[in-house]
């Protein structure tokens, strides 16, 4: 075996100085995420590159435990201080179980978060499969959560002795057992309502909406539940400001030089604007969650990925169910835009996180459903 070579020739080698930049670049993006694109909108695009900036550092801690293990103590130091930064992007808890009911103590609550993209109801979102919109309708309403949080609800009025598979409220509501609170940002010339929407199946003693500069389909909304115990907590759903832009053209973009050169300009503006917007939207919210006195419990659509300002300040702050138990990517995106985690559920450090789940069987939407359940300490 050949002996390792000194420290000496080491600190001299290319290996070494590379191990350095890679170092140094970990430190900077994650430096980046605590920077609002308000701010200064190029860290934004500096933190999208951390996920590469970790797994080179994990190969340079590899490849130094069989070069020389006294040099390998620098990246597995970063790697062990930057593994919740790690666990963000790809969770790792293959031996997790989620305990029985009863089995542990503290108050239990199932939590289902969805967008539904208004239930397809426009000809374009069911033309593959017409009758999408009330099958999703009808699997929301039969999961067994006990709280229910919608992006991009819709609803139409309930017509006295006719069925009307989109009165969504009505359906996951009313003939569940559930009290509804329905935040509207539009009511069109049919009564029908868009927004989003909470369902509990606890009383429901609070309520509130939260714009972000004028109301639209990028809002918050909260609910105060009191539990059987007689504890009250605050869930909040919300969803941040889109992308606003095509999955087409994304796609276009990059499968083509000439797609890069027509499509790749316009998106940077239109990911800049979005990037913009919902850091100043997250730093609203937040002010709102620190003054909150009840446990929280968040559910989103955050339109950003775990590498982002806005999720840094909620990870910062709260529990996040899939790092906390999953295992894998996790991704929530529907779509031909591959390992994208954009929906979340979070909560304060009252709860303990027992279980959560992608729904990757329910493709009716854009988005897959996430449910979760939770104990409160």
């Amino acid at each position: 075996m050949p002996a390792q070579p000194g420290l000496a020739a080491v600190r001299r080698s290319f290996a070494f100085k590379c191990t350095l930049l890679v170092i140094g670049w970990v430190l900077a993006a994650i430096a980046c995420t605590q920077i609002p694109a308000r701010a200064f909108w190029p860290a934004s695009f500096i933190t999208l590159t951390l996920p590469v900036a970790l797994g080179l550092n994990g190969a340079a801690a590899g490849y130094w435990l069989l070069r020389n293990w006294r040099v390998a103590v620098l990246p597995l130091l970063v790697l062990v201080l930057t593994w919740p930064h790690f666990q963000r992007g790809l969770a790792l808890h293959p031996l997790h179980w989620a305990p029985a009911a009863g089995a542990a103590p503290g108050q239990r609550v199932r939590v289902l978060s969805a967008n539904v993209r208004i239930f397809n109801v426009y000809p374009q979102l069911h033309e593959k499969d017409p009758e999408s919109p009330d099958k999703l309708i009808r699997w929301v309403a039969s999961q067994q959560a006990d709280i229910i949080c919608l992006q991009e609800f819709y609803n139409e009025p309930r017509k006295a002795g006719k069925r009307n598979v989109l009165s969504s409220v009505d359906r996951i509501g009313r003939q569940t057992g559930r009290q509804a609170f329905v935040s509207k940002s539009l009511t069109n010339w049919i009564g029908a309502e868009f927004g989003m929407a909470i369902f509990s199946r606890y009383p429901i003693v609070g309520r509130g909406t939260i714009t972000f500069d004028k109301l639209t389909q990028n809002h918050a909304m909260y609910a105060d539940l009191k539990l059987p115990g007689g504890d009250t907590i605050r869930v909040y759903n919300f969803h941040l400001q889109s992308m606003s832009m095509e999955e087409q053209d994304i796609v276009d973009s990059y499968s083509s030089k000439d797609g890069l050169k027509a499509k790749g300009l316009g998106l940077m503006r239109r990911f800049k604007r979005g990037l913009v917007a919902r850091s100043v939207q997250m730093d609203t919210l937040t002010r709102r969650f620190e003054q909150c006195r009840y446990p929280l419990l968040l559910c989103a659509d955050l339109n950003d990925l775990p590498y982002s300002y806005s999720y840094d300040q909620l990870a910062d702050r709260f529990q996040n169910a899939w790092a906390a138990v999953g295992t894998g990517i996790g991704s929530t995106y529907n779509g031909r835009l591959p390992f994208v985690r954009i929906d979340n559920q979070f909560v304060g450090p009252q709860w303990i996180v027992d279980d959560f789940r992608v729904h990757y069987d329910v493709p009716y939407s854009d988005h897959f459903p996430t449910t979760a359940v939770y104990r409160l300490k």
